[in-house]
């Protein structure tokens, strides 16, 4: 194990678990830190680097769907979740929020492993969260995005704040304007995953971008639904300065 192993955050208010995840990971030559709430993981992310965070979801205080969402609206590392609510819900929610991955409690620590791997594998590619458009600004439907920033800015002044995951579903819409994407297309260019049966994730996350970018979310215009085909952003986009 080297100062270049991957950094594993494992944030778990069970001592038990956190213990035995932070071994098994450190046996499989990784570097992991343990934290038993989100006050300690603050404190860690602070301190240090880390490549990744294993974070329960019931913990005392602030639970870990709120601390996901924070460390994903700030740009954070990737998060996998871990959870004993093995509810469809329950797992589409912590992806919605940012989470590129979700494990029901118990699991089996070499599942675990693979996961983290996983992860880890899609975090090192070379393309940038922002794909093709890094470092530009586009103009959008009123909008202007700042790819390097992340800043939305409507055209009357307002500025909305993105998720990671919402960041990522816009500038993939941005990339391919009045270019109809699939559910299983844009699921696999959001996450790299391939949708389970009746997943909703992608669904989810289209409205909540809506909800953040429509005038009336009820009946979009800027990001259109197309019957039996998926979604499309129906609008022109330029490069602004």
């Amino acid at each position: 194990m080297t100062d270049l192993s991957p950094h594993i955050l494992v944030v778990d208010d069970h001592r038990e678990i956190r213990d035995a995840v932070t071994r098994y990971l450190e046996k499989n030559g990784m570097r992991a830190t343990p934290a038993r709430d989100a006050a300690e993981m603050d404190v860690a992310l602070k301190a240090g680097r880390f490549d990744l965070i294993v974070l329960d979801v019931m913990m005392p205080g602030e639970d870990g769907l709120s601390a996901a969402r924070r460390v994903s609206a700030s740009g954070g590392p990737p998060i996998l979740m871990l959870s004993a609510l093995g509810e469809e819900t329950d797992r589409i929610v912590g992806l919605e929020i940012g989470a590129d991955d979700y494990l029901v409690k118990p699991f089996n620590p070499r599942e675990l492993l693979a996961r983290i791997k996983a992860i880890l594998r899609r975090s090192d590619r070379p393309e940038p969260m922002a794909g093709t458009l890094g470092g530009r600004k586009l103009a959008f439907a009123g909008w202007v995005l700042d790819t390097d920033t992340r800043a939305l800015t409507h055209q009357d002044g307002r500025e909305v704040s993105l998720t990671s995951a919402e960041f990522k579903l816009l500038t993939i819409f941005l990339e391919r304007p009045r270019f109809v994407l699939s559910r299983d297309q844009l699921l696999d260019l959001t996450s790299g995953r391939v949708a389970e049966v009746f997943d909703r994730t992608i669904d989810n996350q289209v409205s909540r971008l809506r909800r953040k970018i429509e005038d009336d979310a009820a009946s979009p215009r800027i990001i259109a639904t197309i019957r039996a085909g998926g979604y499309s952003l129906a609008t022109d986009v330029r490069e602004v300065n």
